[in-house]
């Protein structure tokens, strides 16, 4: 028999993914009770924080947009190989998006989004070391730094004019000679013109740390329901009196839309409109032979992520701006793959594991959506942590927690704020 839901929770979290979690995890630690609903089950395969391959740390803080960016565009279209793509079609929500995206293309914005996305990661690495240091999650993270690898001559020398930067606003990368290189993945045949090292990357074991985490909330009270997609809204005036799920009726005091690319069709039930795309990222998991290192690698040209995962290793990349469509291309996967090989060319990647497709949240800037939802009095919404969301979730929840409770925020709400590229539209 199914248990009855607890009917009126404080704050009910819509979504468990990774962000719904975090926003939940620093809810209750504010005394609050906490309810979260999702449509699926935590760690899904079909959800976009299951197939991630974990990266956190303060590596790949750049936004998605700038400078020379939408230059590259019709040649990054077409190739299988490159890491951002859009799928043409006659979509307003599309053209607008790529509108507001083009103008933050520019060093101005480029500049303000590194240092923003910066300080988030370093927050959420230093929430993610308390919060895996808790019994349920004990060897979910791993932190044995991270190994940006350079194919070319020219990405080497770009890696390497990016370290005074990076060291002075505390990003510990330093330069790798072939030795140290060998000593960190002995035996690991590198294609490379150079490396740098991370000393501070580390990554998540996933959907292994989303399930301990869900455990995690249960043991310290929150309720989890799993198979309750939202369906509607009750309101009276501006405020959310009751939430309708596939779990019955809810009622509770705030409401959180932290669903990711799903926030955009639960928002618009309110009249809220967000400003996000759907951009699809694929996972592939080959077996780790001799070729494999042992420690996160970034294959820095490529934007190809690549994750040890004991016996296996889970091969990531690509940002296509394609709908609602998570579909498997084979010819993004081979694109992937080719990359791979190109940096280890004795990675093992003939045998595929398994195959992932999932849909990240993202927006025009890269900096997530987290603020009150436009007249409502009740209804916050944190969203939008895109390609890098695993990195960016801790300290997202923390501030969605801070603006629910009314405690002083760790960052400027302002600059996540829901309406802003309306107001920057106007400017």
């Amino acid at each position: 028999m199914t248990t009855p839901a607890r009917s009126d929770p404080d704050v009910l979290v819509i979504g468990a993914g990774v962000v719904g979690l975090c926003c939940a995890w620093f809810l209750r630690r504010a005394g609050l009770t906490v309810t979260v609903v999702d449509r699926g089950e935590v760690g899904d395969p079909a959800a976009c924080s299951a197939g991630n391959t974990g990266f956190v740390g303060t590596q790949g803080s750049a936004p998605l947009a700038e400078p020379g960016v939408p230059a590259k565009g019709v040649r990054w279209l077409f190739s299988p190989e490159s890491p951002f793509s859009v799928r043409p079609r006659l979509d307003g929500a599309l053209l607008a998006w790529l509108w507001h995206f083009r103008r933050h293309c520019t060093e101005r914005h480029a500049r303000a989004g590194f240092e923003t996305l910066l300080a988030l990661k370093q927050r959420s690495l230093a929430l993610l070391r308390q919060i895996c240091a808790e019994d349920e999650l004990t060897g979910t993270l791993t932190a044995r730094g991270m190994i940006l690898a350079c194919h070319t001559e020219q990405g080497y020398a770009q890696a390497r004019r990016s370290i005074p930067a990076a060291t002075a606003r505390g990003v510990p990368l330093r330069e790798l000679d072939a030795a140290e290189l060998a000593e960190l993945e002995p035996g690991v045949d590198f294609a490379v013109a150079g490396a740098l090292l991370n000393e501070e990357g580390a990554a998540l074991r996933i959907p292994a740390f989303l399930v301990g985490l869900a455990e995690a909330l249960r043991a310290r009270g929150v309720e989890i329901l799993t198979d309750a997609e939202v369906r509607g809204f009750e309101v009276t005036g501006r405020r959310v009196r009751t939430v309708r799920t596939g779990r019955g009726d809810l009622r509770p005091t705030e409401v959180v839309i932290a669903a990711g690319v799903w926030s955009v069709a639960c928002a618009r039930m309110l009249g809220v409109g967000l400003t996000l795309q759907p951009a699809k990222g694929y996972a592939v998991t080959v077996p780790a032979g001799p070729g494999a290192p042992t420690r996160p690698v970034l294959l820095s040209e490529g934007k190809v992520a690549v994750m040890p995962l004991g016996d296996r290793v889970r091969v990531g990349g690509t940002l296509e701006l394609s709908g609602l469509d998570a579909s498997v291309s084979p010819r993004r996967v081979d694109g992937i793959l080719h990359t791979a090989r190109r940096y280890l060319p004795a990675l093992e990647t003939d045998r595929r594991l398994d195959v992932w497709s999932g849909l990240r949240p993202c927006t025009p800037d890269s900096l997530p959506l987290i603020g009150r939802a436009g007249g409502w009095g009740n209804v916050s919404v944190a969203t939008g942590h895109g390609h890098i969301g695993m990195g960016l979730a801790p300290a997202g929840g923390e501030l969605l927690a801070q603006l629910v409770t009314g405690a002083e925020p760790a960052l400027p709400l302002a600059t996540f704020a829901l309406d802003r590229f309306r107001r920057g539209s106007r400017e």
